[in-house]
């Protein structure tokens, strides 16, 4: 990991665009502040993430922009999110697995950013910290950044109108009144030792909604334009349960490759075999338990697994709660 904090250019534009329609001199003040002019072409591309907030504080107390950090973050969608983010949150089968991904490779957004996940009670907070900015001032602006995208992935499983019972934020901030008003819904909380969302944890084991992000035609080689790939692995490893556990060799056989070009496809989008074969019986086990009044022991054994015990084991990982849990709680929706 770099020692100079980085973000993706990608969350510069919001506020370039906001105080270029403001009518701001918005070249010569990225450029004061050594930042490409041209973002719209380096999107992907990573810069010094202080600059980038050192701008936005004096793009918007320039123009007197109320709440800059807001504004911008009300411009950013899900599908601004990395290519390889995007493709392990579509490959989630619950919200639990989702979160736990986005945690472990929050790093594609940005070099020094940290998150996890807290347990309390009824709900789950997701988590969010900046290594090495812990007192710089104007947090904020980054800080809506890092609770908007989190719920825009929230949405993916909890549908388009879900927002967060509480926000917080690290830096002491108070939110103005239009913002206020936006998120009438919602309870700020600053001066936290993170930044945060609050999920319940009867949203974790939400299924994915199946929004596929479109996938780049690709080759042999691993890269985010492997969900394609993985969206096929998904579409057919079920069929394939009920006949015993298939091995990486027979998959990479039915699907014309190598063991090793497949574990590495996978390997580009941050997932593995296991993860994939996990992902599978979890779908396989989740339709039964909704939509069927199997018994546990038989949706375990349709799943793949010979164990009930194991099977119980494997699908709390993945869901957050047990197989009868998530029966009860998909037929209360």
């Amino acid at each position: 990991m770099s020692a100079i904090p980085l973000a993706r250019c990608q969350f510069l534009i919001p506020f370039a665009d906001i105080h270029d329609e403001a009518g701001g001199p918005t070249t010569s003040l990225l450029e004061k502040f050594r930042l490409p002019a041209s973002l719209e072409e380096k999107a992907d591309h990573f810069v010094p993430l202080l600059p980038m907030i050192r701008f936005a504080e004096v793009a918007g107390r320039s123009q007197g922009i109320a709440d800059l950090g807001f504004q911008a973050s009300r411009r950013l969608q899900f599908c601004h999110l990395s290519g390889g983010l995007r493709t392990l949150i579509g490959s989630s089968p619950t919200l639990f697995t989702a979160l736990q991904r986005v945690c472990k490779w929050a790093s594609l957004e940005d070099t020094v950013l940290h998150m996890w996940l807290e347990r309390d009670d009824d709900h789950v907070r997701l988590c969010s910290k900046l290594a090495g900015t812990a007192g710089m001032p104007h947090l904020e602006h980054s800080q809506w950044l890092q609770n908007v995208l989190p719920i825009h992935i929230v949405r993916e499983f909890a549908g388009p109108d879900w927002v967060p019972a509480r926000m917080g934020f690290e830096a002491r901030y108070t939110p103005h009144r239009d913002t206020l008003a936006f998120w009438q819904d919602t309870r700020f909380l600053p001066g936290q030792k993170a930044s945060w969302i609050e999920v319940p944890t009867s949203d974790l084991s939400r299924p994915n909604l199946g929004h596929k992000e479109p996938a780049a035609a690709s080759d042999d080689e691993a890269g985010p334009g492997d969900g394609d790939f993985v969206s096929t692995l998904r579409l057919m490893l079920p069929s394939y349960l009920g006949e015993g556990t298939p091995t990486v060799a027979q998959v990479a056989d039915m699907v014309g490759t190598s063991v090793r070009s497949l574990q590495r496809r996978l390997s580009g989008v941050g997932l593995t075999f296991s993860d994939m074969l996990g992902a599978a019986r979890f779908d396989n086990a989740a339709r039964l338990l909704r939509d069927s009044d199997a018994k546990i022991i038989e949706v375990a054994f349709s799943s793949g697994y010979v164990d009930p015990a194991h099977f119980t084991r494997a699908f709390r990982r993945i869901s957050g709660v047990t197989p009868r849990q998530y029966r009860e709680q998909s037929r209360l929706r």
